[in-house]
């Protein structure tokens, strides 16, 4: 119950400040407001801007659309805050149609970083702190960059700041030890994967030359070849060694990798995802084989096989639990990414 009261009491407040903010607007846009006024509000809507408060943000520029052109005091604009702070919703919602053509009259802050410099600043650590992984996070700081870089001409990626940096420099020097730590996570994920790979091909090589029941000592041919278990295990041992053998092969690519910071943008994840699925691919058709060849050797025995069977789902579930959230992540960072897969109708490039 006490979840629910506290759910009641979050909506309580969300409805109440929905109508502060409504006044709030409401006041703005039929008053003539004094400058000390004016700079109050452009403290709240930079305030909104950098916590990726969408509707303080909405509310405001609607009833006051000319606040769009406010500086902070480093003369940032709002759509530099949503950068630095990498609030991507604001950056969105001011790159909109609603938005477009007044967010586009930008400029540099008091350092003249232009807005692909400001997305080679080191990112907030509460930002940070929602992803799991260096290597994500450094993926999500070249996604950053390259949503930036895709909304201004080319020639905005050679100007230099105060300190004669251009934004590539700026961000390869800033971003240089979450590109190291990266590296470090995808090199211990891959070698402790590895060896898991490594196993389940020895076991599954083996298991495909002693099958079950033995052999005819006439032939050579499996005794129990003709039964539908035997089938079911022939197949799960095949998929296993095959699975296993690319999942090793996928992480024996990321330890060989060059770690160039855009590997991390696409070819290192999709190594990765390839190799953790084939891995779990594997040891779930391990599971199914070993499974196969109890039904065969225990035949009729549900007593004992339906116990065996439950317990062998056990490592594929404590697998799904621990490994498949990161595959989630992983997957929909690398194909979906932090901005929308449909591209935005923007009057022209910055």
């Amino acid at each position: 119950m006490t979840g629910i009261k506290r759910i009641q009491e979050m909506k309580s407040n969300h409805a109440c400040a929905m109508e502060i903010l409504e006044c709030l607007c409401k006041e703005i846009s039929t008053t003539d407001l004094s400058e000390s006024q004016v700079k109050e509000v452009e403290k709240l809507l930079f305030s909104a801007a950098e916590n990726g408060t969408k509707e303080i943000l909405t509310g405001i520029l609607d009833a006051y659309p000319d606040l769009i052109h406010a500086s902070d005091p480093e003369d940032r604009k709002l759509i530099m805050t949503a950068i630095v702070s990498r609030q991507e919703k604001i950056f969105s919602l001011l790159l909109g149609k609603k938005y477009a053509k007044l967010a586009f009259q930008f400029g540099t802050d008091k350092d003249r970083n232009n807005m692909l410099h400001l997305a080679g600043l080191p990112p907030p650590p509460q930002q940070l702190a929602k992803i799991s992984g260096a290597a994500l996070q450094m993926q999500r700081e070249l996604q950053w960059y390259k949503e930036v870089e895709s909304v201004m001409t080319t020639n905005y990626a050679y100007n230099v700041n105060s300190n004669g940096d251009t934004p590539r420099q700026l961000f390869t020097k800033n971003h240089k030890e979450l590109k190291n730590e990266g590296e470090q996570w995808m090199k211990d994920t891959a070698t402790s994967s590895t060896v898991v790979g490594a196993l389940i091909i020895t076991i599954m090589f083996t298991a495909a030359f002693t099958v079950p029941g033995g052999n005819i000592q006439e032939t050579g041919l499996p005794l129990f070849r003709r039964s539908k278990t035997f089938l079911i295990f022939i197949i799960s041992d095949a998929i296993s060694l095959f699975s296993s053998s690319t999942s090793v092969l996928m992480f024996l690519g990321i330890l060989t990798s060059r770690y160039a910071e855009d590997d991390f943008l696409k070819s290192l994840p999709t190594k990765l995802i390839i190799g953790l699925s084939t891995l779990f691919l594997s040891i779930v058709t391990m599971m199914i084989a070993f499974c196969a060849t109890l039904i065969i050797m225990l035949h009729g025995r549900l007593s004992v096989i339906i116990p065996v069977v439950l317990l062998a789902s056990v490592p594929i579930c404590l697998f799904a639990r621990l490994q498949f959230p990161l595959l989630v992540e992983i997957f929909m960072s690398t194909y979906f990414g932090i901005f929308r897969m449909n591209k935005r109708s923007l009057p022209m490039k910055m």
